[in-house]
């Protein structure tokens, strides 16, 4: 019976015949055109990309070096070619509420040709003004306006000035202005003089310089009243003369973009605002006043500053819609920023100093987001829901948020939003968000899943072999030899630990490809060969494997106690995995079951330790109630175990161990002895069934390494569940020494079959009459666990009271 389970050499590897791939070095091959193995994702991808309706965003999940990111910009590329591009967008000044500038929206690629224009039309503006203003006509028409209102303000002066000398007065001004004096010899009179006067004399001087003070103000003010009116006409004829001036300019430019009427209004707004403002603008440089220290200080040229165009986004020349792809998606980076600049010690902004952010850049086309970067931004993931839902993107700054000093801002009118979000991340990321939060159910409706396998068919593999192909000419490596690319694939198998896939981990492949042509040049080869990819898996592995062997080597030293030779009563190797992030391996710990008299059951000294996990606990369970099933028919279990892996440290988890407690438990209950030369891996059910587990090929070869460094003895092996075969990818070396009988591998599908493997006994099965043959394992353990509850019922001991009572016609039971 025993020798049907062990396994035949070529059971326990896929070998890829080099001569089906049909060439003879990747060097023939064309360039992988398609993904491998993604034919769900790609699917699911296209349609997100295609559909038009609202919330159909993409979530793009899977492991990470699938491929999901490439593959999704390049199928976003290709999408993106076949759209027209999109508008540019620009922020000009509003005349009408100067802190909201607005957005006007410009056919593809002519954002910069009308900031151009702009540019052009204001240098054209302060040319002809100048020359409109310098202009005799201009000059002759001004001064005829200012002529008569200056002739009769001096002959007023002049004669009120008669009228003064002649009651003995001047007129002169003061610090409240144009005033009149008394006189003497025709000068201002001293306060000396004048206190020298008489009381009457004095009286008199008073009563002439009221009247004449009276009068002088009256007609000052008539003149300032005259002088308005003068202003009034001559700006109206400034006016006139700058809309004769400039105007036509404007009329030109309105004609060369008449399909856009928001940009025609503007430029009436501007030109309005030329012709109101025209006394400013005609100012000189050298009228400024200069300050002791360099400041900020508008210049009279600053209006102009109000008639530029800041272009946030122009497409080009370029056809096709946008892809962006945002590497660090903070708040900023996503809905633009507001610049500021220090004034006078204040911190300004205005229009020019609008940043575009990546929902600008992408609109009309997609965008690609790493979703746990995302998700760690502050603020940028409501940032991008509040986009989505409203349809706009509205400037939204962190820095708004979190404002401790009072700056000038600005609220940029917000553009309208046209673009599809690509989301990349982890499938654990996307349950979260799908279960947790409402908003992402309504904007993310595609699922574009990429799975970390494929199957193993004709197909995938002469894919796999343009892979090769591809890196190879991408990054200009020797090309690989059939052999060689039979290697990378059976290598492919082994990294999904299943015979019939293929990892889609390209990441992984295509550095072992790398790696390969690496040691096919430092051989000197011009074609790399199987010989070179297995020194780059066993290169890689040397590098990871430096724990491994530490352990190993203090296994050796009997630092770890572990047994691979004799057999021992309720001692068994276990086997686990211990993950080194891209390096796995295997290692064998001892396992020892004590059983005796009692009610508790079974206990776990790691778990009472608290050094295990919830999977492992599930596992332990399971073998309560494979033991009342199996035992407990008739009677309560009158059962106390002590189970322990020895020398653990560590946290135990997983439910692989559960067989080899369950095989421990039995051996101490039937005093049956286990060979140590032999390991267990294999999770149980209640029913005794033993089912898959991971990290097969890890265990075996890490159990035959240990026995390997110990000796082969040709008696030890490892126990699988016979479901995992289909799993094993072992490494040449292991395949040899069983084809050499030095080592073994069972695959077994129940406990009694591991029990009868482990300790040469059968296990027996169950008659109709409820018993089991005499001498094997099951009637062992029934005869036991009878004595053990007579022993207890007679003596009426407490729960877990130990009593090392005999098994039947077995004297060395319990250690």
């Amino acid at each position: 019976m025993i020798d049907r389970l062990r396994l035949k050499p070529e059971q326990l590897r896929w070998t890829c015949d080099c001569d089906k791939l049909g060439f003879t070095s990747t060097e023939t091959l064309k360039d992988l055109a398609a993904p491998i193995g993604q034919d769900r994702a790609v699917a699911a991808l296209g349609f997100g990309v295609n559909i038009q309706s609202d919330g159909y965003n993409v979530f793009v999940m899977g492991p990470v070096g699938t491929g999901r990111s490439s593959m999704s910009r390049a199928m976003l590329d290709q999408a993106a070619a076949q759209q027209p591009a999109p508008g540019d967008w620009v922020y000009v000044h509003n005349f009408d509420q100067p802190n909201q500038p607005k957005a006007l929206h410009l056919p593809s690629g002519s954002a910069c040709e009308f900031r151009d224009d702009m540019n052009e039309l204001i240098e054209d503006v302060q040319r002809e003004l100048a020359a409109a203003f310098e202009s005799e006509e201009y000059v002759d028409r001004r001064e005829e306006a200012l002529k008569t209102f200056r002739e009769e303000r001096q002959a007023e002066l002049a004669a009120f000035e008669k009228e003064a000398e002649a009651a003995n007065m001047v007129v002169g001004r003061g610090p409240a202005g144009v005033l009149v004096a008394p006189a003497k010899d025709g000068e201002v009179m001293s306060p000396q003089d004048y206190a020298e006067l008489t009381e009457e004399d004095r009286k008199a001087i008073d009563a002439r310089r009221a009247k004449l003070q009276d009068k002088l103000e009256e007609m000052l003010r008539r003149h300032h009243r005259k002088d308005k009116m003068v202003r009034v006409e001559v700006k109206k004829l400034d006016q006139e003369v700058a809309r004769f001036a400039v105007g036509h300019l404007f009329e030109e430019l309105q004609k060369r973009y008449a399909t856009e009427e928001r940009v025609c209004e503007h430029l009436r707004q501007i030109l309005d605002d030329i012709i109101d403002n025209i006394e400013g603008l005609r100012a000189r440089d050298e009228d400024t006043p200069q300050m002791p220290f360099p400041i900020a200080v508008p210049t009279p040229d600053s209006r102009y500053s109000l008639y530029g165009v800041n272009v946030l986004l122009s497409c080009g020349p370029r056809d096709g819609a946008p892809v962006v792809y945002e590497s660090n998606p903070t708040i900023d980076n996503l809905t633009g920023l507001i610049e500021h600049r220090t004034q006078m010690g204040a911190l300004v902004t205005d229009y020019t100093m609008i940043r575009p952010g990546a929902l600008h850049r992408a609109n009309g086309g997609y965008l690609v987001l790493e979703a746990e970067t995302l998700l760690r931004k502050p603020y940028a993931y409501e940032a991008l829901k509040r986009a989505l839902k409203n349809k706009l993107v509205r400037i939204e700054s962190l820095q708004d948020q979190f404002r401790f000093m009072s700056t000038v801002t600005l609220e940029p009118e917000p553009i309208a939003l046209d673009v599809k979000v690509v989301l990349v991340g982890s499938p654990e990321l996307y349950y979260l968000l799908y279960n947790y939060d409402d908003d992402f159910r309504k904007l993310f409706k595609v699922k574009a899943d990429f799975d970390a396998s494929t199957p193993r068919n004709r197909t995938a593999l002469r894919r796999y072999a343009q892979f090769v192909a591809t890196v190879c000419r991408r990054e200009g490596l020797p090309h690989f030899e059939a052999p060689a690319v039979a290697r990378i694939l059976e290598q492919a198998s082994r990294l999904v630990s299943d015979q019939m896939r293929l990892t889609t981990r390209f990441v992984d492949v295509a550095d072992l490809v790398r790696e390969a042509a690496y040691w096919c040049g430092h051989n000197g080869n011009s074609l790399v060969t199987a010989e070179d990819v297995q020194r780059a898996i066993e290169e890689h592995v040397s590098r990871s494997n430096r724990i491994e062997e530490r352990m190993r080597e203090m296994s050796d030293r009997g630092l770890i106690e572990l047994s691979f030779k004799g057999k021992e009563i309720g001692q068994v190797n276990a086997l686990s995995v211990i993950p080194l992030g891209d390096y796995w391996f295997g290692r064998p710990n001892r396992l020892r079951a004590i059983t005796f008299v009692g009610k508790s059951g079974v206990m776990q000294i790691d778990r009472e330790a608290k050094l295990t996990g919830r999977l492992h606990d599930k596992g332990l369970l399971t073998l309560t109630g494979f033991l009342n099933g199996r035992y407990a028919h008739e009677k309560p279990l009158t059962l106390a175990a002590s189970l322990t892996f020895e020398q653990n440290y560590d946290l135990i988890e997983g439910d692989s161990a559960s067989s080899a407690e369950l095989y421990a438990i039995l051996s101490s209950l039937a005093g049956a002895p286990i060979s140590q030369g032999f390991a267990v891996t294999g999770s149980v059910n209640q029913a005794g069934h033993v089912q898959a587990i991971g990290g097969v090929n890890e265990k075996i070869e890490g159990f035959f390494d240990s026995c390997k460094s110990r000796g082969l003895t040709g008696e030890q092996g490892v126990l699988i569940p016979k479901s995992n075969v289909q799993h094993l990818m072992l490494k040449p070396e292991v395949i040899e020494a069983v084809r050499d009988g030095k080592f073994h591998i069972y695959a077994v599908s129940t406990v009694d079959e591991g029990l009868e493997v482990l300790t040469g006994v059968p296990a027996g099965s169950r008659r109709k009459n409820g018993t089991y043959p005499e001498g094997t394992i099951n009637q062992l353990v029934t005869a036991t666990l009878e004595n053990f509850a007579a022993s207890f019922d007679g003596r009426g001991m407490d729960n877990g009271t130990a009593n090392h009572a005999k098994p039947a016609k077995n004297d060395n039971n319990n250690r």
